[in-house]
């Protein structure tokens, strides 16, 4: 099987350092393992989507030394497939009338990445149930989430294990506006493009066992995973693509010299310091990127 590696940016707001050091290692994965490598642009929350700002990100990330296989792939543009995945879910998906506020009241477990666990209200509604709360409100389509743990192997991470339906509950496939949810886009993306490595920041860790569910009940192949510690600021906060000083169209129209960049993201990576992608590929191995979040500290140029 050929490897197939992807980034996949979201055009809401600038692309900062610890953006592309993820695309940079997702690159270097690939490409040592002489996979292609894939461009997708998850725009699908229109309301958020800066008008422009994906070719900027993708101009950018060009402008690192990144290349990719075939034109890049627009989440907009792919709406069938997962209107298609959600008949294909069949009976494994309800819908859902309760608003946020309502779920927050009625949760009794601990929040998790999305908010609190979902308990369930709308799970076992009857068709006479469903068509009154129709009259009130749109509905959202969530997905039955079986009991138990998932557990998978992390590249980076190692291990894990997470009990889905204790932490999450049934979770949103589609909006009750009608915008696909993360979860169900990027896992019928994945499948459908052949993702083989999934290389991305240790904040979406929790979602890969929503993902991996999802994989399953559609009858997909699982992607290997790899979630890399989080850049941090030199006050260990999480980067913002709000902070402009540390983003990549600042550093650009600034000119920096583009190879000092990826040398830096190198070094943050465990990796040698060369400037320009291609020198990264000798040697290069997961075992190598340090477990610890870096810090963005006294910059070097």
């Amino acid at each position: 099987m050929v490897e197939r590696g992807r980034f996949a940016p979201s055009p809401t707001g600038e692309l900062h350092l610890g953006n592309a050091r993820t695309a940079l290692l997702s690159w270097l994965w690939a490409r040592s393992t002489q996979g292609d490598y894939a461009m997708r642009v998850e725009d699908l929350d229109r309301p958020r989507v800066r008008p422009g700002m994906a070719s900027r990100q993708l101009a950018e990330l060009r402008w690192l030394g990144l290349d990719w296989d075939g034109d890049p792939v627009f989440q907009s543009a792919r709406t069938p497939l997962y209107e298609d995945a959600l008949r294909r879910l069949g009976a494994n998906v309800y819908e859902c009338f309760c608003s946020r506020a309502e779920v927050a009241a009625a949760a009794s477990a601990p929040h998790g990445d999305e908010g609190p666990r979902y308990p369930g209200t709308c799970r076992d509604l009857t068709r006479q149930e469903r068509s009154e709360r129709h009259k009130i409100r749109a509905p959202a389509l969530r997905v039955r989430v079986p009991a138990g743990r998932i557990e998978f192997h992390d590249e980076i991470a190692g291990p894990q294990s997470f009990d889905v339906q204790g932490t999450t509950g049934d979770f949103v496939l589609r909006r009750a506006d009608g915008i696909f949810a993360y979860q169900l886009a990027v896992t019928v993306d994945d499948g459908v493009m052949g993702i083989t490595q999934v290389l991305r920041g240790a904040d979406l860790l929790p979602s890969t066992a929503r993902q991996i569910l999802l994989h399953r009940l559609l009858g997909q192949n699982e992607p290997r995973w790899a979630h890399v510690p989080l850049v941090l600021s030199a006050e260990g906060e999480r980067l913002s693509k709000r902070d402009k000083s540390l983003s990549l169209s600042s550093h650009k129209s600034s000119g920096v010299d583009p190879r000092r960049i990826v040398a830096l993201l190198a070094r943050m990576s465990g990796l040698d310091e060369r400037g320009e992608p291609r020198e990264l590929l000798d040697g290069f191995s997961l075992d190598r990127v340090p477990r610890d979040s870096p810090r963005v500290e006294n910059l070097p140029y």
